[in-house]
């Protein structure tokens, strides 16, 4: 570690602490040639994967698009702010457990509307209308049939299919 004031490459560990929340370790270090204290912190840095995208093209992964995305869908809807920051949570740690480099955007998609899908119907019909490009009425239809088919779907423990095809494209 080079010491911050004289930029020398030869600094000793004085004292080592973990932080309360033990998220962190508190270093306290010395500069062995002009004697100066300072502090450094050691911290976990967990990294996103990379976002691929359908034209191929790749970008890091935006929690804030992910939130807005959110906050969309859920405009003048009935849900606390907590819960919309669980699913968030949700979504970004199974990002993180995954393990990959790089995520397709339709699986983020896909979780997106899985956690919309258990949040309120609405705000997953108005994210579902963007996400599958719904064309017409009978797009919006189909979804709503879907959101309306509970007990089929709990009972399997899944939300509506998110890659299922808009009707007016079967139509084509």
């Amino acid at each position: 570690m080079k010491c911050p004031f004289c930029k020398h490459d030869s600094t000793q560990v004085i004292d080592s602490r973990v932080s309360d929340a033990g998220d962190s370790i508190r270093r306290r270090r010395r500069c062995e040639s002009c004697n100066k204290r300072f502090t450094t912190y050691e911290t976990v840095e967990l990294r996103m994967p990379q976002v691929a995208k359908q034209d191929g093209s790749r970008t890091e992964f935006d929690m804030q698009k992910l939130r807005t995305g959110f906050m969309r869908a859920l405009h003048k809807r009935p849900v606390p702010t907590a819960l919309v920051e669980e699913a968030i949570s949700a979504i970004t740690q199974n990002l993180l457990a995954m393990g990959e480099r790089e995520v397709p955007a339709r699986r983020i998609g896909e979780m997106v509307m899985r956690e919309l899908y258990r949040l309120d119907e609405v705000a997953y019909i108005r994210f579902a209308s963007v996400y599958r490009s719904f064309q017409g009425v009978d797009d919006f239809q189909d979804a709503i049939k879907e959101v309306q088919k509970p007990v089929q779907n709990s009972a399997k423990g899944l939300a509506p299919s998110a890659a299922k095809a808009p009707a007016s494209a079967k139509k084509q």
